[in-house]
């Protein structure tokens, strides 16, 4: 029974028993990872990648400013600061200083992490800023003006919470928060939404919608396209399933009457609807435009965006003002085009490529102005080719606006894809970057694999991963197994529920599959993820041991009988099961690696590693799997960084000595002989 857990006192956080155990066990990791002689240079090297000055400023577009948030060697929290497009041309932009949060928490005495902005359009006058304490999901948020670069005295401020907030006008916002009792689901989330005056005080904000305390969320947002200003709220009964509201100027609302599943929008006369199940005739994966009046009229007659095949899959889209760009991926490779809709509604859109893209790399729009231009700033990236940020304007000329230099020697190294049979038949598709030259043999190699939420694992260029792992002659492997989004929704319902087994059965092919191809051998395969790929990770301890020299779970979730209690745990039912329905609990206690840890088995060595201040997956999942490891004599260590969030890490700083910690343990483990000093 659940109340027979003898570690349940790890679950009390702070407590001090809980808290003087873990700084027992961090003083355990130190002395067994970080006293090492290579260890404080390693953590150099990648905290030198993290600070690099010539890395590239990503921005985003709000009127006439580009605005950018940055950390370096001496902004430790950051700075946000804007700049005009000439100057982001150059190599040495003027960046104009809006708030640095490390003069803010130093001014203030609290650890404030930024967890971002949102700038009120069209005029771009103000912001409401969201800052985290140490990292935790729960923010405050406070108004700011971009003119003095000041809070707003008596503006908009709500005190912490996993607050929702958006501007509806100058002086109204949408507000989600914790208004008291029965204002949170049971999640942890918003389960209203109300509309807040300025001037007034939170607490009379009025209520527009609530959902139910057993949903996700509520929230609500105002659409300020010039021309389609509309309000919508919505109700997530779970992390899959939705309804969606127009709300009228009466506040009345009327349903967006599409599948519950599916994610639908309005972008100015069109509706968009990406399928997630069959509908009206068109196949899961799908994306349909509709009129957006005359859907609501009745009218059911789409103009097809997207269609799937068996390897392609819709990857993401974005609007310019005149045009979408459409994302897709084949075989986890991207695709980009742009799609442009006929003056006369219901007569086709036209299709032309954007640009093209390297085999075995990644394309994301970074930014677009779709109420103004049809800019857009595109980057390129690959597992051994540095970003590229190009900025272009659909139809006209693309310039290369930024470049990222180099950040680890990939001499001899090179990109191959394959695939894995799992235990079902199912082609399971692994990118191996590692030596082209793999004659002398098997070498340590590190596979990583998330597998669950529609998350896809798409190429991207890894400085950290570079320097401390490729360039040791190591070879990093990303598998793209079921439980992902790399083939549709299809890919992700398989490993749903019950189901979740195919995901684990998929990632121990590829481990298998890495052996039969001489790449490495088990005593040197290594396997790391975070989160649900935690869980996954907890999976191939208890269910693969014999397939891994070493293991790292970072934040994971491990103890799938008691998950839907704590934080936000019962948002994930819908992909997991419900451990207080008895047809669940039987799958959900076969699932659980904590539940599935004995004395009589041998593990590979395991790292856990969480944050004190994860809001998100409780820390008590890596606390108590490490506890009972030890109980029955197995060899665990654990890392419990005080602050970071749900990230492991709420500063450069930190996460350079996560990684230093992560690629120190599995090296130790791994490497047939003595790993070389970092270069």
């Amino acid at each position: 029974m659940i109340n027979d857990d003898p570690y349940l006192w790890l679950e009390d956080i702070e407590s001090e028993a809980a808290l003087a155990w873990v700084a027992e066990r961090n003083a355990e990791t130190d002395a067994a990872l970080a006293s090492g002689a290579g260890f404080a240079p390693l953590k150099e090297r990648l905290l030198e990648v993290l600070d690099a000055p010539d890395r590239i400023p990503y921005a985003a577009r709000h009127g006439e400013f580009l605005y950018n948030f940055w950390r370096d060697a001496g902004h430790a929290r950051g700075v946000w600061r804007r700049t005009t497009l000439e100057q982001y041309r150059t190599d040495a932009p003027r960046w104009e200083m809006l708030l640095d949060v490390d003069a803010l928490a130093a001014a203030e005495g609290t650890k404030w992490i930024w967890a971002g902005a949102r700038v009120r359009h069209p005029d771009c006058g103000r912001a409401l800023v969201s800052l985290s304490r140490d990292g935790g999901d729960a923010v405050v948020v406070r108004e700011f003006d971009l003119g003095t670069r000041t809070f707003v005295e008596d503006g908009f401020q709500v005190p912490e919470a996993k607050t929702r907030i958006g501007w509806i006008d100058a002086d109204t916002v949408f507000v989600g928060t914790d208004f008291g009792p029965g204002s949170l689901t049971e999640s942890g989330y918003p389960r209203t939404v109300r509309r807040w005056r300025r001037g007034t005080a939170l607490e009379e904000a009025d209520p527009v919608f609530e959902g139910e305390a057993r949903d996700v969320a509520a929230g609500g947002w105002h659409d300020s396209t010039p021309g389609f200003e509309r309000d919508f709220v919505y109700r997530s009964m779970d992390f899959h399933h939705s309804e969606m509201y127009l709300l009228t100027r009466e506040s009345s609302l009327i349903r967006i009457d599409v599948p519950d599943d599916a994610d639908a929008y309005a972008h100015r006369e069109h509706l968009i609807v990406s399928l997630k199940s069959d509908w009206l005739g068109y196949r899961a994966g799908s994306m349909l435009a509709f009129g957006f009046d005359a859907f609501l009229a009745g009218d059911r007659t789409p103009e097809v965006l997207f269609t799937p095949d068996a390897r392609t899959a819709l990857a993401g889209h974005t609007w310019t003002r005149h045009h979408l760009i459409l994302e897709t991926m084949h075989d986890v490779s991207t695709r980009i085009e742009v799609l442009t809709p006929s003056p006369t509604p219901g007569t086709g859109w036209a299709r032309a490529p954007l640009a093209d893209v390297p085999a075995l790399s990644a394309v994301s729009v970074v930014d677009t102005d779709p109420d103004v231009s049809d800019e857009f700033f595109l980057d390129v990236s690959g597992f051994l080719q540095p970003s590229t940020l190009y900025r272009g304007r659909v139809g006209g000329e693309t310039e290369i606006i930024k470049q990222a230099p180099a950040r680890f020697d990939a001499a001899g190294l090179g990109v191959e894809q394959f695939f894995a049979i799992s235990q079902d038949g199912t082609k399971v598709p692994y990118f191996v970057i590692g030596p082209r030259d793999v004659s002398p043999g098997p070498g340590p190699a590190l596979l990583y694999g998330y597998g669950g939420f529609e998350v896809s694992l798409t190429p991207f260029y890894g400085a950290v991963t570079g320097r401390a792992w490729l360039e040791r002659g190591g070879t990093y492997v990303i598998a793209n197994i079921r439980g992902g989004g790399e083939y549709g929704p299809g890919w992700h319902r398989a490993a749903l529920g019950a189901d979740r087994v195919r995901a684990f059965e998929d990632f121990a092919a590829v481990a298998t599959d890495l052996v039969a191809r001489n790449i490495t051998t088990p005593a040197m395969l290594g396997a790391a993820g975070g989160s649900n790929g935690g869980l996954l990770m907890g999976a191939m301890v208890t269910r693969y041991p014999e397939l891994f020299g070493a293991i790292v779970a970072q934040v994971p979730l491990l103890d799938m009988l008691r998950f839907h209690e704590l934080l936000a745990g019962a948002s994930w039912i819908a992909e997991y099961g419900d451990p207080d329905d008895r047809a669940d609990r039987v799958h959900l206690h076969a699932l659980s690696p904590y539940h599935r840890l004995a004395a009589d088995q041998a593990y590979p060595p395991l790292l856990l590693t969480t944050s004190t201040r994860d809001d998100r997956v409780h820390p008590g999942h890596a606390r108590k799997a490490a506890a009972r490891l030890r109980e029955l004599g197995h060899r665990v260590l654990l890392h419990e960084n005080t602050g970071g969030g749900h990230a492991g890490a709420g500063d450069n700083e930190q996460s350079a000595h996560n990684n230093a910690l992560m690629h120190t343990f599995l090296w130790s483990h791994l490497a047939r002989s003595a790993p070389p000093a970092p270069r």
